[in-house]
């Protein structure tokens, strides 16, 4: 029951690269419907001239938005249809129902996905860059899983006596851990490693060093700096994290050999996480539980698009 840093990540994907089109089509002036309010239909002049707008251009040659638009569409479009009655059979069900999805559990399951980001701003730019989701996307994305979550834990009862069971079979979810905030400097051999030693001492700057020397192309280009890591983060060298342990804040390690490298680390600061079973995560347990009791949330939205009839008529999205 780890936090979860994405949620439902290849539908956030093609959603992604649909709405690019429809951000592109929209610059045409057409106006966004608002809810509950059928989208307007362009005339079929508007039509033709959206659809043969120049969009990009090479070599003399030209890319149309009517081009792009089919290319989405053949690539995305039965994958997004899917996912446009999935959304609108859970939206239906819960109006019916009276269930509803409140602000505040929106920001708190972000917040809940934005452990082990640096910060709130770190974690939208990781979600922008990984899954070209805007801040208000993927706040849908959010919602529509909270509201499917609800419909599906309506009649399930999961008692405090479950919960303390829980918490006392899986100990190690409620330790305290320690995070290093890292920066690294990558070379090839331990005698370049002890060079850069002998530049800091001298008094160079290590980000400077790092920009300059690093051969780690992900962290090299800002500064060496590694972010947040974990003391039990198992996708790192454990002789990183054994280093960074003996460091002190702002203090720089002797060269360490990694695998078929040598590296200078440097400790930036440390925080220890405290995590206890306290009742935000008490009622996180109680809905891992219950979902656990609940019908599969696939499953459930299939019941329910087959409650309201959901149909795609065009053979070629289905």
């Amino acid at each position: 029951m780890r936090s979860v840093k994405l949620l439902w990540g290849v539908i956030a994907v093609l959603l992604a690269a649909v709405l690019a089109l429809t951000m592109l089509l929209g610059r045409s002036g057409a106006r966004s419907p608002k809810a509950g309010e059928p989208p307007s239909v362009p005339e079929p002049s508007e039509q033709g001239t959206q659809q043969s707008k120049v969009v990009a251009v090479i070599g003399g040659r030209t890319i149309t938005a009517g081009q792009l638009q089919q290319r989405l569409a053949d690539k995305y479009g039965a994958e997004m249809v899917n996912l446009l009655l999935d959304r609108e059979a859970i939206r239906l069900e819960a109006e019916q129902v009276g269930v509803t999805v409140s602000r505040e559990e929106i920001e708190a399951e972000l917040q809940r996905m934005q452990a082990g980001y640096e910060n709130e701003t770190q974690f939208y730019k990781s979600m922008k860059e990984q899954l070209g989701l805007s801040k208000s996307e993927l706040n849908e994305d959010v919602y529509y899983k909270l509201l499917l979550e609800h419909l599906a834990l309506r009649n399930i009862q999961v008692s405090e006596a479950q919960i303390d069971a829980y918490i006392k079979e899986h100990p190690e979810e409620f330790k305290n851990y320690v995070q290093f905030h890292l920066l690294k400097i990558e070379v090839k051999t331990k005698d370049e490693a002890a060079r850069i030693v002998q530049d800091l001492q001298n008094g160079a700057d290590f980000s400077s060093l790092a920009r300059k020397l690093s051969i780690d192309s992900s962290t090299s280009s800002k500064g060496g700096d590694m972010g947040w890591v974990e003391e039990n983060d198992s996708f790192l060298p454990s002789i990183i994290i054994e280093t960074a342990r003996g460091l002190k804040p702002n203090e720089y390690s002797k060269p360490i050999m990694l695998k078929g490298t040598a590296a200078v680390i440097l400790l930036k600061e440390k925080k220890e996480i405290k995590r206890s079973a306290d009742s935000q995560q008490r009622a996180y347990i109680r809905k891992e539980l219950g979902l656990q009791q609940a019908t599969p949330l696939q499953q459930l939205v299939r019941t329910l698009r087959e409650k309201r009839q959901a149909e795609i008529l065009d053979p070629e999205l289905r």
